[in-house]
């Protein structure tokens, strides 16, 4: 390599700090810069940079090493591609979903799942969150599943701070990395060729209940267990009625014949909702529970659409305002008063009478 191409090398390096070799060299074959006989190797050119100092003055990121003060404070979460497993007469790829407290090291839930998606990484959450409370932050990395919406709204309701790391750096997630190196180290070298996913999730909580929990933390120099209990008074427990803060939300507007469609099926709304855009929640695994919200108000749960029995009612000219339930006012009986007492109300329900279309004719 002459001087000067030496030279030329160097500048283009001060110029564009953070591309590597080989996109150093193409870039300067695209502007002419390289003479037409140059063939010399990446490797070569990587050394005559370090030689030259130029690398020495790329900036350095401020790296610190942190830990959080108190168990719950900060939880790490990451995914590992873990072995295969015998489902049927088959073979599938597992993914191993995990949790760890920055503070004591302790593995609040780690489970293997057949597929590395939303609806797996929420399951791992929810136990995680049942067996150990709630932590004040979680610490992600920017996948798919991290950046969905679902989990922004599941963190928002039961208060924990969702915090993304930078995109290509895994310096800020070091523990649960150190941690899904020890179980590739300590636990998948031991196992046996074929396993189910419930065989290989049973030993996996036996190895870190009984193991890992239990062995003394080489930079904490205690046991995870014992420091994560030693502050179990600060904890929050998990809500009773968590499920609930892992319900699905989406937005859908009510038609003008009270219809809702939600999961393939057709729903009736309130009166009262006809031409509003309502929020909907709900479980996949449970679509007889639907709940519609309204401007942060429960309206209850929608009713599955039954177009026979809707032929039999009356309709109510509530000119878009629900009728209400008059129970206090009436005591649970008819309204006296005339003839035809209209409407029944029974057991503080609204009922209409019903309409015979067979009678009429």
């Amino acid at each position: 390599m002459d001087e000067e191409t030496q030279r030329m090398l160097i500048n283009l390096r001060r110029e564009m700090r953070k591309a590597s070799v080989p996109t150093l060299l193409r870039v300067a074959r695209e502007r002419g810069l390289l003479p037409a006989d140059f063939n010399s190797s990446p490797q070569s050119v990587y050394r005559l940079l370090k030689r030259s100092g130029v690398e020495e003055e790329l900036p350095r990121k401020d790296r610190r090493r942190f830990e959080a003060e108190l168990p719950n404070d900060l939880w790490q979460s990451d995914c590992m591609h873990g072995p295969k497993v015998s489902e049927g007469d088959k073979l599938r790829k597992t993914f191993l979903f995990a949790f760890i407290d920055d503070h004591s090291r302790l593995i609040p839930h780690a489970q293997f799942y057949l597929r590395e998606n939303l609806e797996s990484f929420l399951d791992c959450f929810r136990k995680a969150l049942e067996k150990r409370g709630l932590p004040r932050k979680l610490y992600v990395d920017n996948g798919p599943s991290y950046r969905a919406h679902q989990l922004e709204h599941v963190s928002a309701s039961l208060g924990i701070a969702l915090i993304h790391c930078t995109p290509y750096e895994a310096e800020g997630k070091g523990k649960i990395e150190r941690w899904i190196k020890t179980v590739r180290m300590q636990f998948l070298s031991t196992l046996p060729d074929t396993l189910s996913l419930h065989q290989l999730n049973e030993r996996l909580w036996a190895w870190i209940d009984k193991n890992y929990h239990l062995r003394v933390h080489g930079s904490t120099k205690r046991r995870p267990l014992d420091r994560y209990l030693e502050h179990i008074q600060l904890i929050r427990a998990a809500p009773k009625n968590l499920f609930e803060h892992f319900r699905m939300k989406t937005t859908r507007k009510v038609y003008k014949d009270r219809s809702i469609s939600l999961l393939g099926k057709v729903y009736e709304a309130p009166v009262a909702l006809i031409d509003k855009r309502v929020t909907l929640l709900y479980d996949a695994k449970d679509p007889g529970r639907i709940e519609i919200c309204y401007n942060g108000s429960s309206y209850g749960f929608l009713v599955p659409l039954n177009p026979h029995v809707n032929i039999r009612l009356k309709r109510t000219q509530s000119r878009g305002v629900d009728v209400l339930p008059r129970a206090a006012e009436t005591g649970g009986k008819e309204p006296s008063g005339g003839s035809d007492p209209g409407p029944e109300y029974k057991s503080g329900k609204l009922f209409e009478r019903e309409e015979r279309p067979d009678a009429e004719l």
